[in-house]
């Protein structure tokens, strides 16, 4: 259950948005939900085309695949903090496990599961995990497209 949404802005820091959560169930979803809301708020839900909508979209499953990673290799993650400034997204997700992201051996893409570092490989601009005086955070990022006729 979230028990607690931070928001606002620093100086430096662009926009920033907390979500701090407790346990696994419906984690999820909460974290997608809270996600959009703040893609709306900042202006890439509704996007102006297809490349936007995708955009938003990747941003969506990436906050899926890294709460998912931490629901089942970390006890759940205990934080998401969104971060954006200047048309980046940044995602960052806490949890209580030391243990750094790690691939697993290359699988069919057919095969269900274990497929979110690769999807994280692809979607994301640059991705990463950093240790924390407890447990680490799992980020990653993402640029917003640039609007139809801006160079």
């Amino acid at each position: 259950m979230a028990e607690g949404v931070v928001g606002g802005k620093g100086v430096d820091e662009g926009q920033v948005r907390r979500l701090v959560l407790f346990g696994t169930k419906g984690v999820v979803m909460r974290c997608r939900d809270f996600t959009a809301e703040a893609l709306t708020d900042w202006g890439w839900i509704p996007a102006e085309d297809d490349e936007g909508r995708e955009r938003a979209e990747d941003v969506l499953l990436l906050v899926s695949e890294v709460v998912t990673n931490a629901c089942l290799h970390a006890g759940g993650p205990e934080e998401l903090v969104l971060r954006h400034r200047d048309g980046r997204l940044r995602v960052e997700v806490f949890d209580g496990n030391p243990e750094h992201p790690r691939r697993r051996q290359p699988r069919a893409p057919s095969l269900p599961g274990g497929h979110g570092l690769m999807v994280l490989d692809r979607l994301a601009r640059a991705w990463g995990s950093e240790a924390r005086e407890r447990g680490k955070v799992v980020w990653l990022e993402v640029t917003r497209p640039a609007p139809r006729g801006d160079a």
